[in-house]
């Protein structure tokens, strides 16, 4: 398991949902547990996230045993309307390229 961070206080740049999905994207395997940890949320919290990125089409996932693989659609418009135009995959190069750089490893392919 992941070592949880420290906790943080005050506002930030980024979405609980944006580094939901941006977890994912690094490994579509990964435990909720273990998305809850790096994203300093709850195991609910994200549970709650994935269910609201899956009721908008921006993931979907399927089950294999016990892991669920998930799968983001890259080609999905972000729903903000100053976002107008953009997509998941332009999002996701920003944020999974920062991680990999942050980690020295390789980013995941969406």
């Amino acid at each position: 398991m992941v070592g949880v961070p420290a906790s943080h206080t005050g506002w930030t740049f980024i979405t609980s949902h944006a580094r939901v999905l941006a977890a994912i994207a690094d490994n579509p395997n990964v435990r909720v547990r273990d998305i809850a940890a790096r994203c300093r949320l709850t195991e609910r919290a994200v549970a709650r996230i994935i269910s609201d990125l899956e009721q908008d089409g921006y993931l979907s996932h399927t089950r294999e045993g016990r892991t669920n693989t998930y799968s983001i659609d890259p080609d999905k418009v972000l729903r903000h309307p100053a976002e107008a135009g953009l997509t998941v995959a332009s999002l996701l190069s920003l944020l999974v390229q920062d991680e990999s750089e942050r980690t020295g490893e390789p980013a995941a392919r969406l």
